[in-house]
């Protein structure tokens, strides 16, 4: 399973590099193999699936703009393209909540039966040692970065949550972060 973990990856960083020389083929193929994914990572930030299929479309424009920014020395493909769709779904839920939201009638919640993308990563290998990676942060550290990057939270609404300047939370997740990467890299 390892191997053809890794033969995806490498396909995928290599449908990258084409996209970044302008190979439509290459980005459709970078579509059709990650857009449930990173659909999934939109909806578990944003309230509307119409709001999450809009950024999903801005993350593949992006992808077209910077393919040639990425480094698979620094994250994998998916890591890279799912960061892109988080901060994206950040941005546009940022922007909702300074517009006034259109209400819904009352009783219209409909439950997403797609799996989420954090169900996806946990059957990938890199989750796992990322999960184990996690355990040795302390608590706080551990909280702050899961919220952020799972939960789709601000910085500043976790240092709201946790009583600590937004600075202190950045500090926090800075190191945690350093910790990661250190972690995972070995």
């Amino acid at each position: 399973m390892a191997d053809a973990q890794t033969e995806a990856r490498d396909e995928l960083a290599s449908l990258l590099r084409h996209a970044a020389a302008r190979d439509r083929a290459a980005l459709r193929e970078i579509y059709r193999r990650t857009s449930a994914k990173l659909l999934g990572v939109c909806l578990r930030i944003l309230p509307q699936r119409e709001e999450a299929e809009d950024v999903l479309q801005e993350v593949y424009i992006t992808v077209w703009d910077k393919a040639h920014a990425f480094d698979p020395r620094l994250a994998s493909p998916m890591t890279w393209l799912a960061a892109i769709a988080r901060n994206r779904a950040i941005d546009r839920l940022r922007a909702l909540k300074r517009r006034p939201a259109d209400a819904l009638p009352e009783g219209f919640d409909i439950a997403d039966e797609t799996p989420d993308a954090q169900a996806g990563l946990e059957q990938s290998q890199e989750y796992a040692k990322l999960r184990g990676c996690l355990e040795i942060l302390e608590p706080r550290t551990r909280g702050a970065i899961s919220s952020a990057f799972f939960g789709g939270h601000t910085y500043a609404a976790l240092a709201e949550k946790d009583g600590v300047p937004l600075g202190t939370m950045k500090t926090w997740i800075r190191r945690g972060l350093s910790a990661l990467k250190e972690c995972v890299g070995r």
